[in-house]
């Protein structure tokens, strides 16, 4: 039901001529004091700090599923300053919001600004079609470094 009436208002604001930008979902911003920094990723002159829970990464060192709550966060810096938090959170349940053509198993993604708040100017569907692409890694790009991490972030 959720998914028709998204659908119908992004339907009516095409209408309207009004530009379809990203939409609230379930996911939370972290609590950053939390999270371990397990990757660095670098693209030109972007740098991702990218972190989740101990938990997590003790799960995917043990072949064990990641545990619903899990919270992945890429701290996106540019000219050494924060741009932007890109956000990944798991919750039971949480993909029967979406088609099953679009659903990344229970994932759900958000950008944060640098003050925590939601950005909706980026498109989340975009997030969930590129994480949709590693299903058999879990939806995770890097998940491959955690298995890796041993204290010090993987570069």
């Amino acid at each position: 039901m959720r998914s028709l009436l998204r659908l119908a208002v992004m339907g009516w604001l095409v209408l309207l001529g009004g530009q379809v930008s990203a939409e609230s979902n379930r996911v939370q911003f972290p609590d950053l004091s939390k999270q371990v920094h397990y990757t660095t990723v670098k693209r030109g002159e972007v740098t991702e700090h990218i972190s989740t829970t101990r938990e997590a990464i003790e799960a995917m060192q043990n072949k064990q599923p990641i545990p619903n709550g899990t919270q992945f966060v890429l701290a996106d810096y540019r000219n050494g300053n924060i741009h932007r938090y890109f956000v990944m959170e798991k919750g039971q349940g949480w993909g029967d919001d979406f088609d099953e053509r679009t659903r990344t198993d229970d994932w759900q993604f958000q950008w944060f600004w640098p003050d925590q708040q939601i950005n909706l100017k980026e498109n989340t569907t975009r997030c969930m079609s590129c994480h949709r692409a590693q299903r058999e890694r879990g939806y995770l790009f890097t998940g491959g470094r955690i298995l890796d991490f041993r204290g010090t972030p993987v570069e």
